[in-house]
């Protein structure tokens, strides 16, 4: 699955998954700059009833929502430059992805600036014409939401306990939530697994990586994130890939 994550894009997933063979070990390789967190905990809760373990395989980046379905897995093998990320919620504007932190920090700087300056106000009424205060709201709204996203996709992971669910998300709401400076912060393998994710960083001189990344780098040309903008769901009867608008 390579595509930014939205409520439209579970059904994409679901058609991979539906007549998938119940009590089987399941791979899921991805790559994405986020989206939608509840859209997230939603595929990787449909992925668990459908598996008896999940891998998933981080071979770039898996960002944000991306991240929170990596939270749900048994096993997260992740590339050399593999790289999870601060569970930051995206909106989609035009057809960009923006940060909900962004979203609220660009309105506060706005209100700060025209106080201070009244004349300003048509300048940044032009520079924040695409965002308006029920998606501000919506913004705030979705952080809040953050420490409880995280804390749904790691009890998607049937292995766990309650209490290390609340040890992980007490370990990962500091460096994921509360701490983020950018949305790109950088969590590789080693940083995953010190804050206890069952994160592993593949053999890179096995045949098994040599396989997978062989298969990664055909998604890549086809124009697929971070490349560019076009989409992937590929399984074992489903292959679609979709162009952007």
């Amino acid at each position: 699955m390579i595509d930014a994550i939205f409520a439209a894009n579970v059904t994409y997933l679901e058609e991979l998954l539906f007549d998938a063979e119940v009590g089987r070990p399941l791979h899921l390789m991805i790559a994405s700059p986020g989206g939608d967190g509840e859209a997230a905990v939603r595929m990787v809760r449909s992925i668990r009833t459908r598996c008896s373990q999940l891998t998933v395989i981080v071979p770039d980046l898996a960002k944000s929502a991306a991240t929170l379905i990596c939270l749900g897995a048994d096993r997260i093998l992740m590339g050399p430059a593999g790289d999870l990320g601060p569970v930051d919620p995206q909106f989609q504007i035009r057809r960009s992805l923006v940060s909900a932190r962004e979203i609220v920090a660009a309105v506060a700087e706005a209100e700060a600036r025209i106080k201070a300056a009244p004349d300003t106000y048509p300048l940044f009424a032009a520079l924040l014409s695409d965002v308006n205060l029920l998606m501000v709201e919506q913004a705030r709204s979705a952080i809040q939401r953050s420490e409880g996203l995280v804390r749904e996709a790691l009890s998607c992971c049937t292995g766990r306990g309650e209490d290390l669910i609340d040890q992980l998300t007490a370990a990962l709401k500091r460096p994921l939530i509360d701490e983020v400076s950018t949305h790109n912060t950088v969590v590789p393998a080693d940083a995953a697994a010190k804050l206890g994710l069952p994160a592993e960083a593949a053999d890179v001189t096995g045949d098994q990586w040599h396989l997978l990344w062989s298969l990664w780098t055909r998604y890549f040309l086809l124009g697929c994130f971070p490349a560019g903008q076009n989409a992937v769901y590929e399984g074992r009867r489903v292959s679609h890939v979709e162009e952007p608008a």
